[in-house]
């Protein structure tokens, strides 16, 4: 039996003529498989610039049901038609080296073990591993330059041969996590960017700008509009001493109109761009500068500062807002009134939502902390998941942990797992970390945040991480902050998902709303490295295994919320059912005797169900 996974490890024996993958050929979960089985195709030849991999062991993740939901129209796919052209999941995934072709064998050998980055970029095309090309819900793939030479060159990473299969695959969503906590927002406006400062229609206020971008490069657009006094003089100042384009529109009254009515047909961020764009033409009509109008085509703005904001105001001008900007909301009176905010755009976006309640723009800029406060109070909001139960994990595991993390759920029956699963590193936090459960079911939602409050003496949470994917959570959220407090928007809600919050709270108490999606190698070395020197250890997110026949039952659970962890699929094993690892004591008692405490997966439990099942 040794001698049959040593064999495994070391890719010796023949690949076979053909193997076993489990195709998604349109919407929902009926489209995945035939007849509810993987189906068999033939194993394709390596080229002389491809490797031919067999995939060991893959993590199913969210991420994947979302594309069954939606087939085709999945934003990765780009309208792939999955009936001529079937897509195969799995982006977690650990593999191993079969084959080289004749022009890689001075980069690769058989045997070698890999991790991949999901998020592949070639020829500036997204091609993501699991999406548009095959994943790991397969027994073998030829993969070739797209991954080997992409963009930011390889997208493998190479993995110890000590190292777990099952750790390695499931550093992939540690990476997503790890990358939550080290973004570098910046600290002014984006040198070359695009800024548009808007005040509401009859706004009062002395505002000044400060020192925005000190430190660094002005944008090359200002378009302000309804900004006078002070602030408009000292913007025309700026323009001329360092440069860049300065643009003054009145305050956008039409578009305020357009915003409050309830039948609206022209979206009032349209009108708004409009109007920025027929004052560009004029202003290069009257220059005869070819071309000036050409920047407020299609405008997206880097920097949004919202001077005496009301909801209106915030509505029309947020999906102005390009791909990593920060909105930014001044003065005491900033933002009055509930207004709705698009949370989806907030994590996939990488869209900030800062503030000050001062009357200078540049004091919204102070630094956004994205790492917890060590010894602060945290509350993971849907922690009962895999990928709370991550960041539960990395809370303890923390050189310095919170004092207090409060971890929440609609029902108690995952979430109680928590202290049970985590035992170990919640003692060795004794008289340091505080943890508590606390579930919402049957509770008035308001008597819930109380008491959610109550836990912190009613200072309210340093950092509050949302998990779960409910755009009023994320609108709760915003009343339990401290001072000073971040929310981030890890849960991937759609774009276009609209919580109603009262964000003067942004401004008035310095509280940061911040989102993040995906991982980039970096992130994904750093979580292997962290696995690989015991700093780490993913096996801890594992709650069930399965062959590869198993897949769709699982991910038809993962779809339900069905399980208090990771399920692990390993794809050489064809035909074991899905099992949560308490059970393993019924059908592989030798494998269940591996397993360490409170029934956690370990890399010996892991050799021991190869050694059982592998053929």
């Amino acid at each position: 039996m040794d001698d049959k996974l040593a064999a495994y490890r070391q890719a010796q024996g023949p690949v076979p003529d053909t193997y076993w993958l489990w195709p998604l050929y349109g919407a929902g979960i009926e489209a995945l498989g035939r007849d509810d089985r993987p189906v068999r195709t033939d194993t394709p030849p390596c080229g002389p610039d491809q490797l031919l991999v067999r995939h060991d062991a893959v993590g199913l993740c969210f991420s994947d049901t979302k594309v069954i939901q939606v087939g085709g129209t999945h934003p990765r796919l780009m309208g792939r038609d999955l009936n001529v052209e079937p897509v195969v999941l799995g982006h977690e995934v650990s593999m191993t080296v079969m084959q080289v072709g004749e022009n890689l064998r001075d980069r690769f050998r058989p045997g070698e073990r890999y991790i991949i980055q999901a998020d592949i970029y070639y020829h500036g095309v997204g091609m993501a591993y699991g999406y548009a090309l095959q994943g790991g819900l397969s027994q073998y793939n030829v993969i070739g330059a797209e991954v080997l030479n992409g963009d930011e060159g390889c997208y493998l990473l190479p993995v110890r041969p000590e190292t777990g299969y099952a750790q390695s695959a499931l550093t992939e969503p540690w990476a997503c996590v790890g990358a939550s906590y080290a973004i570098a927002y910046r600290a002014g406006w984006l040198g070359g960017g695009t800024v548009l400062i808007a005040a509401r229609p009859g706004a009062q206020g002395e505002y000044a700008l400060g020192s925005p971008y000190a430190g660094g490069e002005p944008p090359a657009l200002v378009v302000t509009a309804g900004v006078s006094g002070r602030l408009a003089k000292e913007l025309a100042e700026r323009a001329s001493r360092d440069g860049f384009r300065l643009v003054s529109l009145p305050a956008l009254d039409e578009a305020m109109a357009e915003s409050r009515r309830g039948d609206r047909t022209v979206a009032p961020a349209q009108i708004a761009a409009d109007a920025i764009n027929a004052a560009m033409k004029r202003e290069a009509s009257g220059s005869g500068e070819a071309g000036a109008s050409s920047q407020a085509e299609g405008l997206a703005v880097d920097d949004l500062v919202l001077l005496d904001a009301d909801s209106a105001l915030y509505e029309c001008l947020e999906p102005l807002a390009a791909h990593g900007a920060l909105i930014n909301l001044v003065g005491m009176r900033a933002l009055s009134g509930m207004a709705r905010v698009d949370v989806g755009r907030l994590h996939y976006d990488h869209i900030a939502l800062v503030g000050t309640a001062t009357t200078e723009i540049a004091a919204g800029y102070a630094p956004i902390r994205t790492e917890f406060v060590p010894g602060g109070r945290m509350t993971l909001l849907g922690a009962a998941g895999p990928m709370g139960q991550m960041h539960f994990q990395r809370a303890l595991q923390a050189e310095v942990s919170p004092h207090l993390i409060v971890a929440t759920s609609r029902v108690m029956d995952r979430l109680s797992l928590l202290p049970t699963k985590f035992a170990q590193l919640i003692a060795s936090r004794s008289g340091q970390t505080q943890v508590l459960a606390i579930a919402s079911a049957g509770k008035d939602p308001a008597a819930f945040r109380a008491q959610l409050l109550n836990a912190t003496q009613g200072e309210g949470y340093d950092d509050i991480i949302m998990l779960a994917p409910s755009a009023q959570v994320v609108a709760d959220a915003v009343a339990l902050a401290a001072p000073g407090g971040v929310v981030n928007v890890f849960a991937g809600l759609p774009r276009g998902t609209r919580a109603e919050m009262d964000l003067g709270a942004v401004a008035a108490r310095g509280v940061r709303l911040i989102g993040s999606s995906g991982s980039s190698i970096a992130d994904l070395r750093r979580m292997l490295d962290a696995t690989e020197e015991g700093r780490l250890d993913p096996n801890l997110s594992v709650a069930a295994v399965a062959g590869l026949s198993a897949a769709k039952e699982g991910l038809r659970g993962v779809m339900e919320s069905q399980f208090p962890g990771k399920v692990v699929i390993y794809p050489q094993v064809l035909d074991f059912p899905l099992t949560m690892l308490a059970d393993l004591n019924e059908r592989l008692p030798a494998v269940y005797d591996k397993l360490g405490p409170n029934a956690s997966w370990t890399v010996e439990a892991e050799a021991a169900f190869l050694r059982e099942l592998l053929p």
